[in-house]
């Protein structure tokens, strides 16, 4: 089995399908979605989801995107829409820098909310990095030592450093289907280094389709590529980053294994099993 730590089912392009998404990510036995908080506003979208969907989790949190939008959300607002059984993560937050579509002093006084409610909660923080290694760094490090909290840096597309030093601080790190394009030789060779049990899979779904999807729609069933990019990366079997990313996640996300039972027992069977 494998997970798909990180898509958007509440995005426009999936959810007009979502019974035909979820039905192709089961085909391909993707047995476990997360689907990623950007606006803390559209939270009920995301619980109406996972409520459906038995194999559907979700967070809470606030995309650098957003951040200029929901400035006003406190820690205690996330913290309690957190709760939701189904809720297993904080975040997406972080910082974006390449299109700075909030300003960022702004970004950063939201991604660090959501570092508290993450260290608060316990749940772990869903990290968005773009073109912002030294900024991040700093951040991170910084609130690392204010007390100690889980995170992942999702749909990693960075440098080296970064990825040391997420590595250096705890964290996972989540390749998404940019792992597969023709260009991504220096992504490719930071994924052989990171950690076995640092390692996740995700689609990003709507956007960034691997080969041969690119350039079209992305959904959780293409997490499959990556899986097979990373495993051709890292020399090893399909069925050992499915065996390896899906028992990474329910470690990093343990609240997920109580929401969706089925998943834990899973977790070893070889993807296709």
């Amino acid at each position: 089995m494998l997970v798909d730590s990180h898509c958007h089912l509440d995005f426009p392009d999936l959810a007009a399908d979502e019974a035909d998404v979820i039905a192709r990510a089961e085909r391909a036995d993707v047995g476990l979605l997360m689907t990623i908080s950007t606006r803390v506003r559209r939270n009920a979208l995301l619980q109406a989801i996972a409520a459906r969907r038995a194999n559907v989790v979700f967070s809470v949190g606030t995309h650098p995107h957003h951040a200029a939008e929901e400035v006003d959300i406190q820690l205690a607002d996330i913290v309690g829409l957190s709760a939701h059984p189904k809720c297993v993560g904080i975040g997406e937050a972080g910082l974006d820098y390449h299109y700075d579509r909030s300003p960022r002093d702004v970004q950063e006084r939201v991604f660090r909310t959501n570092i508290g409610a993450a260290r608060e909660t316990g749940l772990p923080l869903v990290i968005h990095a773009r073109d912002a290694d030294a900024d991040m760094i700093r951040i991170l490090t910084d609130e690392m030592g204010q007390g100690a909290f889980k995170a992942v840096l999702h749909c990693f597309t960075s440098g080296e450093g970064l990825a040391r030093a997420g590595i250096e601080l705890g964290f996972f790190i989540s390749f998404s289907g940019v792992l597969t394009f023709k260009r991504s030789e220096e992504l490719r060779r930071i994924a052989a280094i990171v950690p076995p049990e640092r390692l996740l899979v995700e689609t990003d779904a709507p956007y960034l389709a691997p080969e041969p999807h690119r350039g079209k729609r992305n959904e959780p069933a293409h997490v499959v590529e990556t899986a097979r990019m990373l495993a051709a990366t890292r020399q090893i079997s399909l069925e050992d980053v499915a065996r390896l990313t899906t028992a990474n996640f329910l470690r990093l996300f343990g609240k997920a294994a109580g929401a969706v039972p089925a998943a834990s027992s899973r977790a070893s069977s070889p993807a296709g099993a």
